[in-house]
């Protein structure tokens, strides 16, 4: 697998942060790790508690990643099918499954 290129590390954190300021109000913020081919996205509640939302696969495209969601219940990422049916996604349709699921349904 290709190394993910800085300049596709600084879009990905920009377009992750814009999404969800338009999206997502429960948030003040994304954080965006990267180990190896993967980022890991976190986000920073209002109230300054910080849940980690999901993992991207990068696999030589800027504008779609392998997905998988965190886990609280294994402590882990699992990979996951989007909405639109698939694996991979553009990286704001994953943002807003894994906030779907971690904002909406446990009661954020």
């Amino acid at each position: 697998m290709p190394a993910i290129p800085e300049s596709t590390k600084t879009s990905l954190a920009q377009r992750l942060s814009a999404h969800a300021r338009d999206h997502w109000p429960q948030l003040c913020s994304v954080t965006v790790r990267y180990r190896g081919t993967f980022a890991y996205i976190d986000g920073e509640l209002t109230d300054g508690e910080t849940l980690p939302l999901m993992r991207l696969r990068y696999g030589g495209s800027a504008v779609r990643w392998g997905f998988a969601i965190y886990l609280a219940s294994s402590n882990g990422y699992n990979d996951s099918i989007l909405p639109t049916g698939t694996f991979a996604g553009s990286p704001q349709d994953a943002l807003d499954c894994a906030c779907d699921l971690h904002l909406t349904h446990s009661g954020h």
